[in-house]
């Protein structure tokens, strides 16, 4: 028996409450030494694919290891193939943090390691979970019919959402399967999840109309009316309505308004995909986002995204909840419970049948930070992206291609595809900021996302810079 090894048989399998402690300070210690000196690292590593693999055994160890090797190897292995998402320059996607209040609830979620399937299994999980939920709730001006948990990605909680739209629309699916053409709607500019969602639920592809967008890239209420009549007319059953609030590749804004009247006249579901932007409605400036949002039937607004939670917690609303609990309420005998009746039992509402306690990092930021210190950062970010597109406009080698409605800049160097590829090809492989791309119009564009709560004005122009800087030297005659 190794040392590791019998230190777990003297402590009945646990690691040594001496050695968890003096693992745990190391722990902690080299988290707050990244939180303050993650500048230093390049954003994105300098690997190749399978050079990590290449360095780790092919098989797990037979014998223990002492935590003191294991975490050397974290150091030494992992971490250089690591993408910083948590660096304050990295602006490719949609850009998240994890704070350190947050760290140390995932650290006490995971020491508590609870499940909550059901109010008994830890009431809690369950209790806090809605709690939360209703203080985002508030913060966001949402109406108080909108019942609210925590999924893992806006993927999920859509997934959910058109789930309940088919049930909504055509009830006996739940027993017989398919048996009518249901259709679903959303932007040309929608996320890539609805498109997965109604291939996950059988209601397949060719039954998801993508509509057209105005000149600001947000979705023509009049195309969809027509989609609508022309499904209609045609025997099938048009069921569910997905608008945007913040599209992935603009940050554009679908007009809810016109929208919900829509949904309502034709008797379809309405949900909002508000991952992103919705959180910008904590703002009293930015209400008109949610604009309509009291008629719509559901709403997702993912917290890890630019509330500062760390991944992964996205928050479900549904104003309809006893639709939600029809499509996917199924309770075996062993999960019977005495308090079935009288508690909320969260899995009556989704398909999976475990959670984490996700509502722990939710609540430690909410409380740490507060509504203003939210919303300064939030402004923060929004202003900085302002500058940065004056910084592009002023520049006549660049222009920016689309509206700067919150923190998400789209701009492109004048010159070919192959030149803006080019420029974000050497910016990310830099390792001194990461942005991301798109097409958009079927022209190549670059996106820079300012999103993670560490970003400074500082990193902003220290980013651009380094744009300028690269743009001469790919091409020395501008």
């Amino acid at each position: 028996m190794n040392m590791a090894d019998e230190k777990l048989a003297r402590a009945g399998g646990h690691m040594a409450k001496e050695e968890f402690q003096r693992a745990g300070y190391a722990a902690v210690d080299w988290a707050a030494r990244y939180l303050d000196e993650v500048r230093q690292y390049p954003v994105i590593p300098s690997v190749r694919p399978g050079e990590l693999t290449r360095r780790l055994p092919e098989r797990a160890p037979e014998n223990g290891e002492s935590v003191e090797r294991i975490l050397e190897d974290f150091q030494n292995l992992i971490v250089p193939a690591l993408t910083h998402w948590n660096h304050p320059r990295f602006c490719g996607y949609f850009s998240i943090s994890s704070p350190g209040p947050a760290i140390l609830a995932e650290m006490l979620a995971a020491t508590l390691n609870v499940n909550g399937m059901l109010w008994q299994s830890c009431p809690a999980l369950t209790e806090l979970e809605l709690v939360v939920a209703s203080w985002l709730r508030q913060w966001l001006g949402l109406p108080a019919q909108f019942f609210g948990m925590i999924h893992d990605t806006a993927s999920t909680s859509t997934l959910h959402a058109v789930a309940a739209a088919r049930v909504f629309k055509d009830p006996e699916v739940l027993e017989h399967g398919h048996r009518r053409e249901l259709v679903v709607y959303a932007s040309e500019h929608a996320h890539s999840s609805i498109d997965k969602a109604v291939i996950t639920l059988g209601i397949g592809r060719a039954n998801l109309r993508k509509i057209p967008v105005d000149s600001a890239y947000r979705m023509r209420p009049e195309e969809l009316e027509q989609a609508i009549r022309r499904d209609r007319d045609a025997g099938r059953v048009p069921c569910c309505i997905v608008a945007t609030v913040g599209t992935t590749s603009v940050a554009s804004v679908d007009p809810l308004v016109p929208i919900a009247k829509i949904a309502r006249n034709y008797d379809l579901w309405l949900h909002v995909d508000g991952a992103y932007a919705a959180a910008a409605a904590i703002l009293p400036e930015f209400r008109w986002v949610l604009e309509g949002v009291e008629d719509a039937d559901s709403i997702v607004v993912n917290p890890h995204k630019w509330l500062f939670v760390p991944i992964d917690c996205s928050v479900f609303y549904c104003r309809r909840p006893e639709i939600l609990r029809r499509a996917f309420s199924l309770v075996p005998a062993y999960l019977r419970t005495s308090t079935d009746s009288q508690a909320v039992n969260l899995m009556d509402y989704a398909v999976p049948l475990g959670r984490r306690f996700r509502a722990l990092k939710l609540w430690f930021v909410m409380r740490y930070y507060g509504l203003t210190g939210i919303q300064g950062i939030l402004r923060n970010h929004m202003a900085w992206a302002q500058e940065f597109a004056h910084w592009v406009e002023q520049d006549a080698r660049f222009e920016v291609v689309a509206p700067v409605l919150f923190s998400l800049v789209v701009f492109r160097f004048k010159g070919t595809d192959e030149d803006n590829r080019n420029l974000l090809e050497h910016v990310n492989r830099s390792g001194k900021a990461f942005l991301s791309g798109t097409e958009l119009a079927g022209r190549f564009v670059l996106r820079l996302a300012i999103g993670n709560i560490g970003t400074t004005r500082e990193d902003v122009r220290a980013i651009w810079e380094l744009i300028q800087d690269l743009a001469c030297k790919l091409s020395p005659r501008g």
